[in-house]
């Protein structure tokens, strides 16, 4: 063989392979491109912006004070019977039978008793009997002076007692004092809680939120929004199921959902959950939580 006829032979044969490459790479990129360039949108949770209750908060704490409350001395040899502890009795029934005497309840409450030791009395010992009317406990707390512009008469407040720690006790602020305790900086407020089921024990210590300043605002949960710095953003999303990145303010914050101040409105479609799997202005499958 000439060779110039090798020489065209292997050009030729260069030719055959590139062109197999370039064939086989252009094959391979659209396998990839039909196989993952039309992977479906991810499924995201989302949510609409509705108006929520926000307040702002005092907290603070005192003791659980009765509505009525009498105490009754008796000498322990006055005893005829046992007394019946935490016995609820109404108005006008005996709470307990004495030798020459007995006690009548001046009011509806439960029965109990608080002991003196012969160090108090001398030689003979007594007992003084307790009559608790707790269908109403009050409490006392201590505000900060801070707060004297808008702690007021009404305003609705929420208490824990470690007896029922789960349960929330709801009343409303009773009374408020006219004057600055000069030694605490704090205005003296008396709360009221209805206690119908009288599992408020008094002397017990409450834990109260004074809730002021109530309105509605529009809410969002607060895991749709992203922080970068002192910036707020979420995604918001339109008609066609695209996440647009806007942003936001925000105000106050209550159990899980976040006040909103500006950039969204009443009825908008924003990303709830999963803010990792979205990219900016890419499309997603709404899953309506």
């Amino acid at each position: 063989m000439k060779r110039s006829t090798k020489i065209t032979t292997i050009i030729i044969i260069f030719f055959l392979v590139i062109t197999s490459v370039i064939v086989a790479r252009t094959m391979i990129g659209k396998h990839f491109q039909k196989k993952f360039g039309k992977r479906p949108p991810p499924g995201i949770l989302v949510t609409e912006v509705v108006q929520n209750q926000f307040s702002e908060k005092i907290e603070s704490f005192g003791t659980a004070i009765p509505k009525k409350t009498q105490s009754f001395r008796i000498k322990k040899n006055e005893l005829l019977e046992d007394l019946n502890l935490k016995e609820f009795v109404k108005k006008g029934e005996e709470i307990v039978k004495l030798k020459e005497r007995s006690i009548i309840a001046p009011f509806d409450g439960i029965v109990g008793k608080r002991g003196l030791s012969e160090d108090v009395l001398g030689s003979e010992n007594s007992i003084i009997i307790t009559l608790d009317n707790s269908s109403i406990i009050y409490c006392d707390l201590k505000i900060p002076e801070n707060f004297a512009s808008v702690i007021k008469n009404g305003l609705p407040i929420e208490a824990k007692f470690s007896g029922y720690k789960n349960k929330i006790y709801k009343g409303k602020v009773d009374g408020v004092s006219s004057r600055i305790n000069a030694e605490t900086r704090s205005l003296l407020t008396r709360i009221k809680i209805e206690n119908k089921n009288f599992e408020l024990v008094p002397g017990s210590l409450l834990e109260v939120t004074v809730n002021y300043n109530e309105r509605k605002s529009l809410s969002i949960p607060d895991t749709s929004i992203m922080l970068e710095g002192n910036k707020a953003y979420v995604y918001k999303i339109s008609e066609d199921n695209v996440a647009n990145k806007i942003e936001i303010t925000f105000g106050l914050r209550n159990k899980g959902k976040v006040e909103v101040i500006s950039g969204l409105a009443e009825g908008d479609l924003i990303v709830a959950e999963g803010l990792k799997k979205v990219r900016p202005r890419g499309k997603i499958k709404p899953i309506k939580n």
